[in-house]
């Protein structure tokens, strides 16, 4: 079962992050570095944290960016924008992600462009650095694997989680508001693009608010695929259900259903990104990932499937043996790289 396979993972993935102090920066200032200046979250992110007066973010400051994103991506064309705008907060503007590290204690990667994240990931990992990771985490579930098996060589944690995964709402849900849940159906936008696979592009979004109030331990899904919707019915280890559904055509927007022991109640939609630039500030500080490895990677194995599912026209396809067939890939990738770079 999925929950054994990735079980296993996360007892490796514990086993060498014993959170030592060489991952918890001593300094009175913990020093952030952003990479990736083309979204408007490198911007939003870094005001909340250098401007909110908030116990979780004092003591936290960032102090220097590097720009690069993809600037074949349409929000490519504002990185001298947003450059710009970090600029005028005090930020350094710096040319290269080793003269970034040179500068600082933790990490948020930004880049739009989830194929650029592997690469991006590993000097940080390398330098002992704590990473967020701005969804998606990746370009591919293998390059997911990759990232967390590169963590795992160098004992460095990592958090990556959607914004929406934090909403008030929703997190009430998750803590039991309407008791235990038994079935969810969420949506959002999910507009695609011919570099990431479908639901990586932005249907991650709704999925995360799924698994926010599921928890882990899909076995199954079967996605329903038209131009303008899609549709992904999934079977949880428990026999529990749920549901994603993503828009393309018509009224868009966040939100969804839970259904619980205590009651039904509706799923916040996006309110903003301090619940979830909070939780970033507690990760940095304390070296605790917020997301278990275990639930992240489901969390792509589900998309990853999906797009498997609708590659078969609807057939069913299960989350254990997407994971396991795509490790060894994943694991082979990462080798190359690294042995490319020394």
């Amino acid at each position: 079962m999925i929950r054994r396979i990735l079980f296993v993972v996360v007892l490796l993935f514990v086993s060498v992050w014993p959170l030592s102090a060489q991952h918890i920066p001593s300094d009175e200032e913990i020093r952030i570095g952003i990479i990736g200046l083309d979204t408007s979250h490198s911007l939003a992110y870094a005001k909340l944290i250098n401007q909110t007066d908030s116990s979780s973010l004092a003591g936290l400051r960032v102090v220097a960016a590097y720009p690069k994103g993809n600037p074949d991506l349409a929000t490519g064309e504002r990185i001298p924008e947003f450059t710009e705008d970090v600029r005028k907060l005090g930020i350094e503007i710096v040319g290269s992600i080793d003269e970034l590290l040179a500068r600082v204690d933790v990490v948020m990667l930004e880049t739009r462009d989830g194929r650029m994240h592997l690469e991006q990931a590993l000097p940080v990992l390398k330098a002992g650095k704590p990473l967020y990771i701005d969804a998606p985490l990746a370009g591919s579930l293998g390059e997911a694997i990759a990232i967390y098996e590169a963590a795992q060589r160098y004992n460095v944690p990592v958090f990556t989680a959607e914004p929406l995964r934090y909403t008030p709402k929703t997190q009430a849900i998750a803590e039991g508001k309407v008791g235990e849940i038994i079935g969810a159906a969420t949506y959002s936008p999910a507009p695609t693009h011919p570099t990431h696979s479908d639901l990586f592009w932005y249907g991650g979004h709704g999925v995360a608010m799924l698994y926010t109030v599921m928890g882990p331990g899909c076995e199954v899904l079967w996605r329903v695929h038209t131009q303008g919707t899609d549709a992904v019915i999934c079977r949880w280890e428990d026999d529990r259900l749920g549901t994603y559904r993503g828009i393309r055509s018509g009224k868009r927007g966040y939100g969804g259903t839970a259904f619980g022991t205590d009651g039904i109640v509706r799923l916040g939609g996006f309110e903003d990104y301090l619940p979830v630039v909070l939780k970033v500030g507690s990760f940095f500080k304390s070296g605790k990932p917020p997301v278990s490895a275990e639930e992240s990677l489901e969390i792509y194995a589900f998309m990853a499937a999906a797009d498997k599912s609708k590659r078969l026209g609807g057939q069913p396809v299960y989350l254990e043996k997407m994971l396991a067939n795509t490790r060894k890939e994943a694991r082979q990738k990462l080798e190359q790289i690294l042995s490319e770079r020394n």
